[in-house]
């Protein structure tokens, strides 16, 4: 019986109840009950304080309406007792073949299971990293891919339809100084002031030349613009390599340049004047942003004819918009706090509702103690860097341990050690070792053919059926709240479970003793936890290794 079935068991008593005159509430009045595992294991499988919140509305006392409840809920099928606790708890044991079923349901589901609908029907948009195309990814990009990530992930497990974006900041007097340190780097010269140092600009600036030998040959304006679009395109090429091999996955590339040429920033002024909120002055066009809570108006054309940055963000914002996306959410860094308040006002000012359509979460740095800053980016750390010296895995995981409005420093050393002590490690060896398991059982003839869920009977397969049926609600939590640290978390509770049941039982014979059903069952629970720990980690785009 999974957590979704006892609830509905529930809901189905209440409405008994209801019928039969015994309580003051309608029918209408029953909700989907909550279940959730009781703190102390001998308070039995699962707790409910659904008599709690109807006691009001029923005309009784928590504790009449919970015994009430009790008593015929402990004469269904599969229910082995239901007792009251404290001022109106529901406590549940479940018949241990009841309990054992969800094992069958876990393997039967496969990749599915933990999947739900909490978020069906939401159409997102989720910006995230949106580095500038001037250099490498480094650690201040980090923490958001892996979040970002692991956020669309969670999402779509929950039944949201979700667009991962990446905005490509290739407009503006930016680029133009990218293509002017390429160049001065490709004649042997500094860096014009402003320009872009580390070695890597010299390494594009060899490259463009292997493909333009002529570069230096060309007029001053036109060398530019080719060591710009060189350079431009060599380095979005390696932030893409760099996310692939972080596992991050976009499926839109949004050039911001595409923005100003196809006339979509003087579209969007436009149409946003059309709708009341700009306004002229002192030669320059203006948001009225000031009518949404923001500190102060924007400019959006300046004085001279150029639009700002902001016209930009407020034509990709109306761009998501058009491209029907009710849900847009920023993934921004901990510098840009600022933003917050200026793109709910601007959501405001194209007609959507700034508590419902879009949603800014900001991260806190990310720090890496012992790691040497790149000699080839300057005085930074790259991410392929971090790559190369812990592995994706672990700072992928690791990153997704921690709420992401905290600080954090990573201890690049620890997490590239292999023992119990480092949580990547303790998760993905639990993963490691059911798989051993199974192997091991396959050797011992142990089938899979015939499951008696009854057989699971000893404590510490309750204890592990309980974490795994708690999966499908971490995931929905999680994604509601926008917080994998949620699901990694989860894991190591179920890694711990797991390694505790596993010395507690037994999934092979010893020596000579025959193979009986409960080595059977308790194969098919082995299972069942290698699927969730590897739909669990998939979740967080860290890989379920077969050995370790």
């Amino acid at each position: 019986m999974t957590p979704a079935e006892l609830a509905a068991l529930i809901r189905s008593v209440l409405l008994e109840v209801v019928a039969a005159g015994d309580v003051a509430l309608n029918a209408e009045d029953v909700p989907e009950p909550r279940v959730e595992r009781p703190r102390q294991r001998e308070h039995g499988d699962w707790s409910t304080n659904v008599a709690m919140q109807l006691a009001k509305k029923a005309g009784t006392n928590p504790r009449a309406l919970a015994e009430l409840l009790a008593e015929r809920l402990g004469a269904a099928d599969g229910v082995a007792a239901a007792e009251v606790a404290g001022p109106g708890f529901l406590n549940i044991r479940l018949e241990a073949g009841a309990a054992g079923e969800l094992a069958r349901t876990i393997v039967d589901a496969g990749r599915d299971y933990g999947r739900n609908e909490a978020l069906a029907g939401h159409v997102i948009n989720m910006e995230f990293v949106s580095a500038n195309p001037t250099g490498p990814l480094h650690i201040g990009h980090t923490r958001w891919a892996a979040l970002g990530d692991a956020l669309v992930r969670l999402l779509r497990a929950s039944g949201a339809e979700v667009t991962p974006e990446y905005y490509i900041n290739d407009a503006g007097a930016q680029m133009d100084k990218f293509g002017a340190s390429i160049l001065a780097r490709a004649a042997g010269n500094e860096v014009p002031e402003g320009g872009y140092r580390g070695e890597y600009v010299a390494d594009l600036a060899a490259k463009v030349v292997a493909e333009r030998p002529d570069l230096l040959d060309l007029p001053a304006e036109e060398a530019v613009a080719v060591a710009r679009e060189a350079g431009y395109r060599l380095q979005m090429a390696e932030i893409r390599q760099t996310l692939e091999a972080f596992n991050v996955h976009f499926d839109v590339w949004f050039s911001e340049r595409e923005l100003h040429a196809g006339g979509a920033v003087e579209a969007a002024v436009a149409r946003l004047r059309e709708q009341g909120h700009v306004f002229d002055d002192g030669g320059a066009v203006w948001l009225r942003t000031t009518d949404f809570t923001d500190d102060k108006d924007r400019v959006m054309v300046r004085a001279d004819g150029t639009p700002t940055y902001f016209a930009a963000d407020a034509a990709y914002y109306l761009s998501k918009k058009d491209r029907g996306f009710t849900g847009k959410i920023y993934l921004l860094g901990a510098d840009h706090h600022g933003y917050v308040n200026r793109l709910k006002a601007l959501a405001s000012c194209a007609g959507d509702d700034p508590e419902r359509n879009i949603e800014i979460l900001i991260g806190q740095l990310v720090s890496v103690a012992g790691a040497r800053m790149s000699k080839r980016a300057g005085n930074i750390i790259e991410l392929r860097d971090l790559i190369e010296w812990i592995g994706t895995d672990p700072v992928r995981y690791t990153l997704a341990r921690f709420p992401a409005d905290s600080p954090l420093t990573l201890d690049g050393e620890k997490l590239r050690e292999q023992n119990m002590d480092n949580p990547v490690y303790y998760v993905q060896y639990a993963h490691a070792r059911t798989r051993n398991a199974s192997r091991n059982a396959a050797e011992h003839g142990v089938p899979r053919a015939t499951f008696d869920p009854a057989r699971l009977d000893h404590p510490a397969d309750a204890a592990l059926l309980g974490s795994l049926g708690q999966f499908p609600e971490v995931v929905a939590h999680a994604a509601r709240l926008r917080e994998p640290h949620r699901v990694a978390r989860y894991l190591e509770q179920l890694a711990a479970a797991y390694h505790q049941w596993y010395g507690q039982t037994r999934i092979s014979p010893r020596g000579e003793d025959p193979v009986d059903a409960g080595h059977t069952a308790r194969l098919w629970l082995n299972d069942a936890t290698t699927q969730v720990l590897a739909n669990g980690l998939d979740l967080l785009g860290v890989s379920a290794p077969e050995r370790m």
